[in-house]
């Protein structure tokens, strides 16, 4: 499995984290699905409020707006567009997915029957406006496994 980011996501990414300084913040993550496999992330939620320096828990409700909003724009494709994940910084810490963040990815596969496979997009900026990041993909009843992230144009 592959995912691209976009010029203009890493962009917006890159400021929230800026406005963030210190504190974890994250989201969800919504996506093109450009052929079987291979993902265009297109947009994001963010949640500025739920983290601290060392913690982040998104609020369902807050994102669920987001989520509806993105579909009533992609005119309801489903199988093109749709939710891919969740994403938040680790602004203090190398962004790879704790015990805790492998632990609520696998609750969320688990709670939600809908959902057959998500991504978890740890992100953290660096200098000169770079944005170091990690992927893993959940599926229900599997290991996570890291997947390649690309940067799109």
């Amino acid at each position: 499995m592959k995912v691209e980011l976009t010029k203009d996501v890493r962009d917006r990414m890159i400021l929230c984290l800026a406005n963030a300084k210190r504190r974890e913040i994250g989201g969800i993550l919504m996506a093109e699905q450009v052929e079987p496999g291979e993902f265009r992330i297109v947009e994001f939620s963010l949640d500025e409020f739920a983290g601290n320096v060392n913690h982040f828990v998104r609020s369902p409700e807050h994102h669920q707006a987001a989520l509806n909003a993105f579909f009533a724009r992609t005119g309801n494709d489903y199988a093109r567009y749709n939710y891919l994940g969740e994403w938040h910084s680790h602004p203090n810490h190398a962004p790879n997915p704790s015990a805790t963040d492998i632990n609520s990815m696998r609750d969320l596969l688990d709670e939600e029957r809908n959902i057959s496979f998500a991504i978890l997009l740890i992100v953290k900026r660096g200098w000169w406006r770079r944005l170091y990041c990690s992927a893993v993909l959940f599926r229900r009843g599997e290991e996570p496994s890291c997947i390649q992230v690309v940067k799109g144009t």
